[in-house]
This record gives C-alpha cells, sequence and structure tokens, in this order.
C-alpha cells in the first residue's frame, strides 16, 4: 500500500509541477528555471545520499565507465528533455503538459528495442499507436494558437527524450545506489541548462522576484526534483513495474485539475479525446 501511495504521490507532485512553472516561467525564463531546479535538486539529494550512506556505508560496484553512462544519460533527460518541458510548458498550457508527457512510458517501446535488445509486441505496437493518436489530438487542440502548437510540439519532443533517457539509465544504472545514480544524472544535466541559461540572462533577464516566486523555485527545486524521485524510486523498488507505472497517470489529473483552478485554463473536446486514447494507452501497454 504504502508503495502505491508513493507512486501516486510523486505523479500528483509532477502534475502540480506543470501549474508551478507556467506561473513562475513569466518571470524566471526556461533554462534558468531548469538550472535552479538542478541545482536545488541536487543539494537536497546529496544531503539524502550522505545522511544514508553515513548510517550504512555500500560501496559501488561498478567503475568509472559505469557513472559516465548515467551522466550521459542525464545530459539527455535532465538537460534536453526538461527543457524541452520547460520551453513547452512556458508556450503551451499546463493541461496540455501534463497530458503530453504523460504518454513517455508508452514511448519507452521506442528506444527499448535498439538499445536494450527487446522486441516489441503486438500489444506494444498497438499501446504506442493508440498513444501516438491521443498526443496529436493534444497537439491538434492548440494548433489554433501557433505558441500553444510549437509548444505541444515541444512537449512531444520532452516525452520521447525522457523515453529515452529512461532506457538509457535502466541500461547504465544497473548495479548503482539509485539515489547517487540521481544525483549524478542531475549533473549529467547541468552543462545544457547552464549554456541556456547564459543565453537567457544576456537578452530576457529575470524578472521581479517576490515570495511566491520562491516559493515556487523552492517546490521544483526540493519537492518535484528530489522527493517525488525518491517516491518514484521507492514505488519501482517495491511494486511490480507494471502496478507502479500506472500511477503515472495521476499527473495529468493532478496537472488538469489545478491548471483549471488555478490558471483558467479550459481544455477542448480534443484534449479529453486524448486524455482517453493515451489512458487506454498505458492500460494496453502495462497489462
Amino acid at each position: 500500500m504504502r508503495g502505491l501511495l508513493a507512486g501516486l504521490a510523486a505523479a500528483a507532485i509532477w502534475g502540480a509541477m506543470f501549474v508551478v512553472s507556467k506561473a513562475v516561467l513569466p518571470v524566471v525564463p526556461p533554462f534558468t528555471l531548469l538550472t535552479l531546479r538542478l541545482l536545488l535538486g541536487s543539494a537536497a539529494l546529496g544531503a539524502v545520499y550522505f545522511w544514508v550512506r553515513s548510517r550504512s556505508p555500500r560501496p559501488s560496484r561498478r567503475g568509472t565507465r559505469a557513472w559516465v553512462g548515467v551522466g550521459l544519460a542525464g545530459l539527455v533527460g535532465y538537460g534536453i528533455s526538461l527543457g524541452l518541458q520547460f520551453l513547452g510548458t512556458d508556450l503551451s498550457t499546463a493541461s496540455n503538459a501534463s497530458l503530453v508527457t504523460c504518454a513517455t512510458p508508452v514511448f519507452v517501446a521506442l528506444f527499448a528495442a535498439p538499445v536494450l535488445g527487446q522486441k516489441i509486441s503486438p500489444r506494444s505496437w498497438g499501446a504506442l499507436a493508440l498513444a501516438t493518436a491521443g498526443v496529436l489530438a493534444v497537439v491538434g487542440w492548440g494548433s489554433f494558437s501557433p505558441a500553444n502548437f510549437w509548444g505541444n510540439l515541444l512537449l512531444v519532443g520532452a516525452a520521447l527524450t525522457w523515453a529515452l533517457y529512461s532506457i538509457l539509465t535502466a541500461r547504465a544504472a544497473r548495479g548503482l545506489d539509485l539515489t547517487l545514480a540521481s544525483l549524478v544524472g542531475f549533473w549529467g544535466g547541468l552543462p545544457v541548462s547552464l549554456t541556456g541559461a547564459a543565453w537567457e540572462l544576456s537578452t530576457r533577464g529575470v524578472g521581479p522576484i517576490d515570495g511566491p516566486i520562491v516559493a515556487g523555485i523552492l517546490f521544483l527545486g526540493i519537492v518535484s526534483t528530489a522527493l517525488a524521485m525518491l517516491l518514484w524510486n521507492y514505488a519501482f523498488r517495491v511494486l511490480p513495474a507494471s502496478t507502479a507505472g500506472l500511477t503515472f497517470f495521476a499527473q495529468p489529473v493532478t496537472g488538469t485539475l489545478l491548471g483549471t483552478l488555478f490558471l483558467g485554463e479550459s481544455p477542448g473536446i480534443l484534449f479529453y479525446l486524448g486524455a482517453v486514447l493515451i489512458a487506454g494507452a498505458l492500460f494496453l501497454g502495462r497489462k
């Protein structure tokens, strides 16, 4: 039961993350916000790791090459994917962001075959087709607004690259401490986020920082990065992957509800059609 609650809590936090991001991004540009998120997440997760290690030291059984692989995976996931996610959220809506990225577990099948040598079953192909149709429905909903359309496409890129990150991490982090591997992944994303932040600060700058903006940054860095990652890892450790993965759908539910309540978003019929198709894809792909 605790594993199920941990997975649901992590997914709900990530759903709220899109709403908080939408509120903070007008003041702090995407890659600058991503850099702050990674630095705060690294500090929080590092503190947890060293506290746990001081109580029960566990030397790593893997060499430097494994950690380089985790860092490169982090570059794809925490640098490129989260960068696209913030850019897409800035241009689109919190509801769209939370739903489109929810298709990530299905897109994993695209990269599992070439990277891990796993065959794609007919059921997985069906799930992939449903998820793609759902994503296209959501992207089409924003086509009447150029900003939403391009934001939605960036969110599709975020979902695809996060799926690639998940597969690369599954291969590189075997036998490694999950907390330390997550921390190294954060560091792997910093070169991309720092480069983007340097360009943003020289061209756009940062708006006025007040209490709510600081609270939003702290939420994104500590709660939605460090805490949610620990909860998600715990869920996958104590539950079957098929069960833990289904909790991911709490993300768009939370994102849509909070987006409607606090941001005044009103998703159209194609959004809900996309939600039904993606939900069917997750069910079919993980049964």
